[in-house]
């Protein structure tokens, strides 16, 4: 088993002062406004994966699906249940995640591969094979600042796929970019399902679910909705999609 996820459960404090700010939080304190609750994201979910499966995460806005794929990168540790994954884990989250906007784009693809615990011999053999996949040559000495959000992506997406990952989670990182690195990618991902690397990957695209995925989990609210066949799972939640739009 490569990723075991058992009645997870995670929560976030709705109007706790550290995400409304010291004084919004000391002014509703004055006036008897201040109402905290919490709000559970993400609600019992279990699934495991093995070796070499694709696992796509389907569901709504605000279903809890980044959420439950930063429980398995160990970004945040859930209030209930266990997460449990064996080998190196290769996380793109968000694209500004991991990278520093003062640093060139060279000095980020080093900082990023050393954050994941790779030696600088290991990167200073990929780093041809990361900036050239990026399509990035003519900017490798540009600050990241300087880059366009396809750009940025294009980094991201590289530097994640290509440094042998044994556990690869993306969250929408292919619906970034032009038309023409999105297949690229997606080419990529199907090399990636091929070799064995075991993934987890979040889009609100149902064919490219439907293409790159044998595994499928449907969140809905935080909740658990199906997990399972990608064929099966898919048709129930088109189903469920095209009857919300009646």
């Amino acid at each position: 088993m490569v990723v075991d996820v058992q009645n997870v459960s995670i929560k976030y404090r709705v109007g706790d002062f550290r995400n409304i700010g010291l004084k919004e939080f000391l002014a509703q304190k004055i006036k008897g406004q201040y109402d905290a609750k919490d709000f559970w994201a993400v609600d019992d979910v279990s699934f495991q994966l093995d070796k070499g499966d694709f696992l796509g995460i389907v569901g709504t806005n605000g279903a809890g699906k980044t959420t439950l794929l930063k429980a398995v990168s160990g970004v945040i540790r859930p209030a209930k249940g266990t997460v449990e994954t064996n080998g190196q884990i290769s996380a793109l989250l968000a694209l500004g995640t991991g990278f520093d906007d003062d640093m060139t784009v060279k000095e980020n693809i080093y900082l990023r591969g050393a954050f994941l615990g790779y030696t600088e011999k290991f990167l200073n053999e990929k780093y041809p094979e990361i900036i050239e996949f990026s399509e990035l040559q003519e900017f490798e000495n540009y600050r990241l600042r300087q880059l366009s959000s396809g750009m940025r992506s294009r980094m991201a997406f590289s530097i994640a796929s290509l440094i042998d990952p044994d556990i690869l989670i993306l969250d929408e990182v292919l619906a970034v970019g032009d038309a023409a690195f999105r297949k690229k990618s997606e080419a990529k991902m199907m090399e990636i399902i091929k070799n064995g690397t075991t993934t987890l990957f979040v889009s609100h695209s149902l064919a490219q679910v439907k293409k790159l995925a044998n595994k499928v989990l449907w969140l809905d609210k935080g909740k658990q909705m199906a997990f399972g066949d990608a064929k099966e799972v898919c048709a129930e939640y088109e189903q469920f999609i095209n009857t919300k739009k009646k």
